[in-house]
């Protein structure tokens, strides 16, 4: 009898092992990318400002010419007559208007080294 108790109790605590390793690969290849990405896009939506170029979710490139509290005008088009109202999480990336002017400016550097 005294053998058997003590073989269970091995196995699960074996078990119990186990099942904390599993739970630990699904955190840190699941969960935490996942939580690290929705703030970092958390972020990129709280840092959001007028004249921005943004990409939605559909593709479509445009300026934000106002922002409210969940939602932003976008000005789609180079003829600036289709201004659309959407939901700030309808945005999947931001593009600085400062960041495009130095873009230019680093290709010039490069082609004169």
């Amino acid at each position: 009898m005294i053998i058997t108790a003590s073989a269970a109790g091995g196995s699960i605590l074996s078990m119990v092992s186990w099942m904390a390793i599993i739970f630990a690969i699904f955190y840190f290849m699941m969960i935490r990318p996942q939580q690290k990405e929705a703030n970092q896009k958390n972020a990129m939506l709280s840092e959001l400002a007028l004249g921005d170029t943004v990409l939605t979710t559909s593709g479509f490139y445009g300026v934000i010419i106002d922002i409210e509290d969940d939602t932003v005008i976008v000005e789609f088009g180079s003829n600036r007559n289709c201004r659309i109202p959407m939901q700030k999480s309808a945005i999947q990336a931001v593009e600085k208007p400062e960041d495009s002017v130095k873009e230019p400016e680093e290709k010039e550097d490069k082609k004169k080294k």
